[in-house]
């Protein structure tokens, strides 16, 4: 019996793979192989050189994951954000870089966003401090760490260029946990930058949208803006599976010891009971999704050797450093210090082998 065929209305969230192509760059120019990289998540190298072909979102951030590994580089998409060209984001960049104002430029970068990657929404709040704040839909924000430093470090690249100024915002906030690398983000956003915070977002003082673009077109704009509004309306909402809604909405709960399943089902708008139908539905269960979460998170904090152990226990809602250890050596049948050794020795050797 044939499975039903996914309508443009039920895939998952693509993107232009713009990201994805700067990152094979950068595994070429090292000289590594990229067709293993981009097998392991189900890429090819056709598609990422196509610039007309789209690309799953969730499958590349696995793949930045693994790009940042294989180099190594854990400041990738920092990295690639301060040295693309950000006409790459196409037309885009183009509606953003023609309107009036930052403010205008902004909104329009709310509404469009999508266009060039379905799997993070953009809010801007005026009223007080101006906020830009990304949000994930459809894919599971707690597996990314590379594409959002890319989008926040590029956003405020794209508004630096379009003001002709050193724009600097005043904060910045971004859910990963980071320690040792912080401070370069710091230096080149010229704020502090909080991590493991609630949310992923840019803040501007108040009087930034008023700021006028250097080279504004109106005529062009309105062109422009006809072009996205026709791509928007051949673009679908994307599936969201209730997966990644679960684990969205576990994610900033988590060290607050608070992931439990009456506390998501209330967060997704709907019953605990309903929330455990639609998990069985697919096979899942709430717990399985914290486990596998739980899981995944710990082996991403111990690579950083900035991150006390005790600070990653709490991170992933354990009460005691006991609590974690123990859950840890029954996932992986090592402790977080025998598996941070591992990791370190990995990227040490990555290291003398010239990535």
């Amino acid at each position: 019996m044939h499975g039903v065929p996914l309508t443009p209305m039920m895939m998952p969230p693509s993107a232009t793979g713009a990201i994805a192509r700067l990152a094979a760059a950068r595994v070429t120019e090292a000289g590594l192989d990229l067709g293993p990289l981009l097998h392991k998540v189900g890429l090819t190298a056709s598609q990422i050189q196509d610039r007309q072909a789209r690309v799953a979102v969730a499958a590349q951030i696995s793949f930045l994951n693994l790009v940042a590994e294989a180099l190594p580089d854990d400041l990738l998409g920092f990295h690639l954000a301060q040295g693309f060209e950000p006409r790459e984001v196409g037309l885009l960049y183009f509606v953003l870089a023609s309107s009036a104002t930052l403010g205008e430029a902004m909104a329009r970068a709310e509404r469009y966003s999508t266009i060039t990657n379905e799997g993070i929404r953009l809010w801007c709040q005026e009223g007080g401090d101006f906020r830009i704040r990304y949000s994930y839909v459809g894919v599971s924000r707690h597996t990314d760490r590379h594409q959002i430093e890319f989008w926040a470090t590029a956003l405020v690249r794209i508004c630096r260029t379009l003001t002709d100024t050193d724009l600097r915002p005043i904060r910045v906030s971004l859910a990963h946990p980071r320690c040792g690398a912080s401070g370069y983000l710091e230096a080149f956003f010229g704020c502090e930058v909080t991590f493991a915070s609630d949310h992923d977002e840019v803040t501007f003082a108040r009087p930034t949208p008023q700021r006028r673009l250097a080279e504004a077109e109106p005529y062009l704009n309105e062109l422009l803006v006809q072009y996205c509004e026709e791509a928007l309306s051949r673009r679908g909402n994307p599936a969201s599976p209730i997966r990644a809604s679960v684990e969205n909405a576990v994610a900033p709960l988590l060290p607050h010891g608070r992931a439990r399943a009456g506390e998501v089902a209330r967060a997704l708008g709907m019953s605990e009971r309903t929330l455990a139908r639609r998990l069985a539905a697919e096979s899942l269960t709430f717990l399985g999704i914290r486990e596998e979460m739980r899981k995944d998170l710990a082996r991403h904090y111990l690579a950083d050797a900035g991150l006390p152990i005790s600070r990653i226990a709490w991170l992933l809602g354990f009460q005691e450093i006991s609590a974690f250890t123990h859950a840890f050596k029954r996932w992986t049948g090592h402790t977080p210090t025998q598996m941070r050794n591992r990791l370190t020795a990995q990227t040490s050797s990555a290291g003398d082998a010239g990535f």
